[in-house]
Parts: C-alpha cells; structure tokens; sequence
C-alpha cells in the first residue's frame, strides 16, 4: 500500500510538472501576445443584479453606453446595444471576424457600415448602431433579441436575448441609476500617467458624453460639474470603467470615494466630501 501511495504522489508530481513546462514553453514560443486572465483586471458592477468583465470589456461598456445617452436614446436602447456587442463579439473590439466583419458589434465594410478602420473606432461603431436601431419601427416594443435581429441580421436571431439581463444590470449602472455601482481593481502599472493621461482622460471623456467646458490642461485629472445626481454618477462610473486604460487613480462623488489601490467604493467623511462635482486624479508621472 505504501509503495502504491508513492508512486501515485510521484506520478502526480510528474504529470503537474509536464503541465508546468508546458506552459512555459507556450509562453516563451508567444511571448507578449499571451493573454492570461488576471484578477488586477476585474470588474463588477452591481445594480439589481450583478455582473463581472474585465477591464477592456468595462471600458467598452461604458463608452457604448456614454453614445447612447449622448445621442438622447433611451435606456432600452441601451441594453439592446450592449447586448448585441456582448454576444457580437464578446464586448471586445475585434480585429476581425466572420467574413469582413469586425469590432464591438462585428459590422461589415461590404454591408455599407463604413470601413474597418472606422468600425474600429468604438464609438462610430456605437453611433451606426443606434442610427440604425432607432430607423427600426417600434423596437421599443420588441424583445432585446427581436430589435438587435432587425439591425444585425444574424444567423442567430435568439442569440441576443442571453445576454439581456447582464445588460441591463450594465445599462442601470451606466446610465446614473445606481450609486457606487462599478468597481475596477486596476494593475499596479498605469497605462498612462501624469499630464498625458490627463489630457486623453479629458478629450475622452468629452468626447463620449459631449461635454463642454472641460480643463484639458489640468495635469492631475479633471473635475466635472453634473446638472444632477444622476449624471454625477454617470460620469463616474464611466471613468471607474476607463481606469485602467487611462490611468486613473481615484475618482470621488459626493460622500463616496473609489481608488485604484482599494478597488471599491467607500464613503469619506465630510471634509473629503466632493461637494456635487466628479473628481477624477490619475497616477502622477512618478
């Protein structure tokens, strides 16, 4: 019996070291290319529900959401514009695809929707969307599955409806009805800091929401004044999405208060208090 037990134990090192250097090997023929799952790039977001992505997929999210309310669709659209790029392409903006399809919602060059280099651009690709939606005639009245089908033309035209109730947890958050809703816990290295992600953090923020009056010069983040509570939250949760790629490093609300090293929102007392206004700092150029 012993000697079994041995050899079991020395069978299954054996096997966990094949593993390892198998690994290894895979690793070192990709290089850099590899994309491993890492728990510093997570998401939740909870509103009625709850939902977990990474941080690209959160970014994408967020800014997909931003054009929507941008262009004064309502929230419905919203979901169905998540939904379709969820099961599109997973909420990642795909190099390529089926045929000549590409990006968040895999649209086609040869189908009319622009070229590949525009459909790149996340949000030409949400602003074709919702200009096609909404030319459908009473999609507001269709299941997510049945309005995303009447844009999309799928080969699966049930394929949407899976991904309606993640959606809409997304869509809650993101569009200002929940409070504290998205939380990111970013890498302890910074895509961008100091000025430069300043600056892009500024111009991109403007650019998905179509804000004014913004400080592009402001080295150490942004402020924005929000007409509302609702809008306040808007804007936060949009720059809690893009922290990782924008380098962000706390973000602050009224009585609450994300940072990149905690990763979760926490109420600050009254001193700390942002008084009505997001305040967004990025990591500093040390």
């Amino acid at each position: 019996m012993w000697v079994r037990t041995r050899a079991a134990v020395a069978g299954g090192v054996v096997l966990i070291l094949v593993a390892v250097i198998a690994i290894w090997l895979v690793v070192r023929q990709v290089g850099g290319g590899l994309q491993l799952p890492l728990a510093a790039r997570k998401c939740t977001v909870r509103a009625d529900g709850r939902v977990a992505l990474d941080a690209d997929q959160m970014a994408n999210a967020a800014t997909i959401a931003a054009i929507g309310a941008q262009r004064g669709m309502p929230e419905r659209a919203v979901v169905v514009a998540l939904a379709t790029a969820y099961q599109e392409s997973g909420l990642r903006n795909l190099a390529d695809g089926d045929r000549d399809s590409v990006g968040l919602f895999q649209q086609r060059p040869s189908q009319g929707w622009g070229t590949s280099a525009q459909i790149r651009d996340p949000r030409y690709a949400a602003n074709r969307f919702y200009a096609a939606l909404k030319k459908v005639r009473g999609w507001e009245k269709m299941r997510v599955t049945d309005a995303a089908q009447r844009v999309q033309r799928s080969a699966f035209p049930e394929a949407y409806q899976k991904w309606a109730n993640d959606s809409e947890v997304l869509s809650r958050a993101l569009m200002g009805d929940a409070t504290g809703a998205v939380a990111c816990t970013v890498g302890r290295t910074p895509v961008m800091h100091g000025a430069a992600a300043a600056a892009q953090l500024t111009r991109n923020l403007v650019l998905d929401w179509g804000l004014k009056g913004l400080d592009p010069n402001d080295p150490t983040g942004l402020t924005v004044t929000p007409g509302d509570q609702r809008d306040g939250w808007r804007y936060a949760h949009w720059l809690v999405s893009h922290a990782q790629d924008h380098g962000v490093k706390r973000v602050s609300f009224g009585d609450l208060e994300w940072t990149a090293r905690g990763g979760t929102w926490v109420r600050v007392d009254g001193r700390q208090k942002s008084a009505g206004r997001v305040v967004a700092e990025v990591f500093d150029e040390g």
